[in-house]
């Protein structure tokens, strides 16, 4: 039966209204707004301390090198996986996990939350969660979205899974062909300021091919420059507000 005009007419008026609604967290992708305005989810902790964070793997290409190099630097940090990559390398999210780094989820698909509805964005992380937590054997409790891109179901499916979403205050843009060691230095130490989390990635499977070396080769100044600085460099659950949310969110996690 097809409803009645009246009907038809009042759902495609609200049809904008529910889309911004959706799309209103995407003001938190803006890095200089979401550092001021919006500590936690920037990942702002304690001004002794940096949080170093790597997306998109586990890769079997290249985050082993990265194990090797954080273990010769006696450095912990935190890995967001994809679950889709998570299922070609489970002994490396195994190995992360026995290092004592910290697993969180970057979802089952490295695709934008803005074209997935609530019911798609729940299954996603609801997937990759519980894939994680398969493996590791320790249910994760820190999420970060494909592209920093929130939105009102993810924040919603986060709540519901008793996780907390994280970005960062900085970056390398590590991902770009054009990119350097000596670029993705300096574009972190830019903006780089205790307590910041900087974000780099450990796999090139969204990125320009290759683009983990020049990643790898960097990071030992970046280290070398948070140590200079006096700024312990750990994973977010040694970090401050966004570890004690993440605990907190768990603690609510709905069976």
């Amino acid at each position: 039966m097809t409803p009645p005009r009246h009907v038809l007419r009042a759902t495609a008026a609200a049809l904008p209204a529910l889309a911004a609604l959706h799309a209103a967290p995407v003001v938190s992708t803006l890095g200089p707004l979401r550092n001021k305005t919006m500590p936690r989810l920037a990942g702002q902790g304690r001004p002794d301390h940096v949080a170093l964070t790597f997306d998109d793997g586990p890769d079997h290409l290249s985050t082993p090198h990265f194990l090797r190099l954080l273990d010769a630097r006696g450095v912990r940090v935190t890995f967001f996986l994809l679950g889709s990559m998570l299922t070609r390398s489970p002994g490396l999210a195994k190995e992360m996990a026995a290092a004592g780094h910290e697993v969180a989820v970057h979802g089952w698909h490295h695709r934008p939350l803005l074209l997935r509805g609530p019911r798609a964005t729940y299954d996603d992380l609801a997937r990759a969660r519980d894939k994680t937590a398969d493996v590791t054997g320790r249910a994760p409790v820190l999420f970060r979205p494909p592209y920093g891109v929130m939105t009102t179901a993810a924040h919603l499916a986060c709540r519901r899974l008793g996780m907390a979403p994280i970005l960062w205050t900085c970056w390398g843009e590590d991902w770009r062909r054009r990119a350097t060691p000596r670029s993705v230095h300096d574009t972190v130490l830019r903006d780089l300021r205790g307590g910041g989390t900087i974000l780099l990635h450990d796999s090139d499977c969204t990125s320009a091919v290759g683009s983990w070396r020049t990643t790898l080769r960097a990071l030992p100044r970046i280290l070398d420059a948070c140590e200079a600085r006096g700024w312990q460099v750990g994973p977010l659950r040694e970090h401050g507000a966004s570890a004690r949310l993440g605990e907190h969110r768990l603690r609510r996690r709905e069976p």
